[in-house]
């Protein structure tokens, strides 16, 4: 066999290999497209019935000292984007989000004081995670002027939200649920075959605080 020939098998073999990749990659963005079409039809769906309702929140707090009044969810929004992808338009994110506002009267201001830095890391998270308005004032010793604590003034008001991002490649939607069971941000990939009306029940029994199996699936 000459070189030549040697080569042209060569050539061969890699086109062969790169039509397979280029078909697998069709079918893994043609999965995650149905996917993020059955997420896009619920989200819609589901927040014009939640704005309704308006359901209680879980009771929320930024340590076990500082416990917020009732709260329920309100203010319902979904929105999603697209972007280009191998001259393709297809689904970049979707979201869904919503305020935690007190069921009753007005916002209310509360104050925690933490002088330990797992204390300090947990509000800061808890904070962080609803986007909740705060101002950071530091106690010093009077003398020393030494650091003896660090306060935080804020509204008890938040925002929550779920924000679904498709992963074309690997044919993958990763959900990103900030404040929904808690003050904490929680994440989960699902395999977007496995991304149904049945999952998607399960997500919802979750945001509205019914037990819930999404974030321990089968």
């Amino acid at each position: 066999m000459s070189f030549l020939q040697q080569l042209k098998r060569q050539a061969q073999a890699l086109q062969t290999q790169q039509g397979v990749q280029q078909q697998g990659a069709e079918e893994n963005t043609v999965a995650t497209e149905v996917a993020c079409r059955h997420v896009w039809n619920y989200f819609g769906e589901l927040s014009r019935q939640l704005n309704v309702i308006q359901p209680a929140a879980t009771q929320l707090g930024l340590d076990k000292r500082s416990m917020w009044p009732g709260m329920h969810m309100t203010g319902f929004r979904f929105d999603a984007r697209k972007k280009m992808l191998r001259d393709k338009e297809v689904f970049d994110y979707l979201a869904l989000g919503w305020q935690l506002l007190p069921r009753s009267g007005d916002v209310q201001r509360g104050r925690v004081s933490v002088n330990f830095p797992p204390d300090l890391e947990r509000v800061e998270k808890r904070l962080a995670a609803g986007h909740v308005a705060h101002e950071r004032i530091e106690q010093r010793h009077p003398e020393s002027n030494a650091l003896l604590a660090l306060v935080f003034d804020y509204e008890m008001a938040a925002r929550a939200g779920v924000i679904v991002t498709a992963d074309h490649d690997a044919a993958q939607l990763h959900f990103r649920l900030a404040c929904v069971s808690g003050m904490e941000i929680v994440q989960v990939s699902l395999a977007a075959s496995a991304v149904t009306g049945t999952t998607l029940d399960e997500l919802a029994r979750l945001i509205v605080g019914e037990p819930s199996r999404f974030l321990a699936p089968a």
